[in-house]
């Protein structure tokens, strides 16, 4: 049986392994046909192709080196976004806390410029309104007494040197007068007080001290009987009509405040009334703990609303024009320089260095990098940049096909 069974393998075996080759070889006949098929089919398919019409049909895609391709669903798993380059009107808003102070020029001081004794004093406290030319006080004064006698005299010898027939007597008789009238005009002595004291014909026996403009005593250093010497403050004034605001200005925020720029100032006790007034100066330099400068701004204040130490909410509009702009959270700052993910279309995403400018609500002002209409990474920009700077370290190729 045994015997048998070997007989049929051994007559087998060759048939088995003949049809096998026979099969290979005609498989191996049968291959280069394909091929060359194959080959032929894509001759015909190109044939009369050029790179643009290539290019243009989708079928290259040329990208920047560390640039990838991210399939649509990848993007919508990892949350991708996109917005938008444009040119827009940007308006920075700047916003701050004031404090009203007074307007320095229209703060006065009140001085006798002789000396004597305040016999009547007519502004008797701190903080009333005063009218310019309304009467502060009267002073006694022995030399002012003295000075109008002499001009008196003066006059009467004016008089009477008049007749006589050598002019050098006149002119002698006029020049006296006029000495002793200069004298009362130097110590404020005015023109009607001169005129009336001429056609009295008798010396006053006080100076009457008036106010030099309209205002609030700020300070009151004159009391009933006191004795007064040339040059001492007896009132401080201030008029109201105009107040300073200092406003504090962050130091990032500096080069966009310029003289004459308009500033809006809310006051907490005045729900919804505005002031507007504008900046007049602008300080040299900066506190070095708060790292502001201080900026000086002008309100009118007609009604009398603003009052010093007053604090209001500021806010400055600052206009910078039709500007490139692009979206905050497209830009990835690196501390060193800035990025983008531009959108290159077909899935391709290509990592950009931009410069930006001013950043206004939630756009940055674009200076480089970038241009109208492009299509950039607003979400996962940072996953993507990742991602790209790994294919970029590991020697990725830079254009895919």
């Amino acid at each position: 049986m045994k015997r048998l069974t070997r007989l049929i393998l051994l007559l087998v075996l060759p048939w088995l392994i003949g049809g096998c080759g026979k099969e290979t070889a005609t498989h191996k006949e049968h291959q280069p046909e394909v091929k060359q098929e194959a080959k032929k089919a894509n001759d015909f398919d190109l044939k009369g192709l050029t790179m643009e019409m290539i290019e243009k049909e989708g079928k290259m895609q040329e990208v920047a080196p560390g640039a990838l391709q991210i399939s649509s669903e990848r993007q919508q798993l990892i949350g991708v976004k996109f917005g938008t380059v444009e040119i827009k009107p940007l308006e920075k808003v700047i916003r701050t806390v004031g404090r009203i102070d007074y307007d320095e020029r229209k703060v006065v001081t009140v001085s006798p410029k002789i000396g004597g004794w305040i016999e009547d004093l007519y502004v008797d406290f701190t903080g009333r309104f005063v009218r310019q030319g309304e009467a502060l006080l009267t002073i006694y004064s022995p030399e002012l007494v003295s000075t109008q006698e002499e001009y008196l005299i003066a006059l009467q010898a004016k008089k009477e040197l008049l007749k006589s027939p050598f002019p050098e007597v006149v002119r002698s008789g006029s020049s006296l007068a006029e000495s002793a009238r200069r004298r009362l005009k130097l110590w404020d002595i005015s023109d009607d007080q001169i005129k009336a004291l001429e056609e009295r014909g008798q010396v006053g026996k006080t100076l009457t001290l008036h106010s030099p403009s309209s205002g609030f005593v700020l300070e009151k250093m004159a009391y009933k009987g006191m004795n007064v010497m040339p040059g001492m403050a007896l009132f401080k004034l201030a008029d109201l009509s105009t107040v300073w605001l200092y406003a504090d200005i962050y130091e990032y925020e500096l080069p966009f405040i310029r003289v004459g720029q308009q500033a809006i100032v809310q006051l907490s006790y005045l729900s919804g009334e505005t002031f507007s007034g504008k900046a007049i100066y602008i300080y040299p330099s900066l506190d070095p703990t708060t790292r502001t400068a201080k900026v000086r701004y002008e309100f009118p204040n007609p009604h009398g609303k603003l009052k010093p130490e007053m604090y209001g909410n500021v806010e400055i509009k600052v206009q910078l024009g039709r500007k490139l702009t692009v979206p905050e959270g497209a830009i990835i700052d690196t501390g060193i320089r800035q990025m983008a993910i531009i959108d290159k279309g077909n899935g391709y995403f290509e990592p950009r260095e931009v410069k930006v400018g001013a950043k206004v609500d939630n756009y940055y002002e674009v200076i480089s990098g970038l241009k109208a209409g492009e299509r950039v990474v607003t979400s996962a920009n940072f996953l993507i940049d990742s991602e790209s700077r790994f294919k970029e370290a590991v020697g990725a190729p830079g254009h895919a096909h």
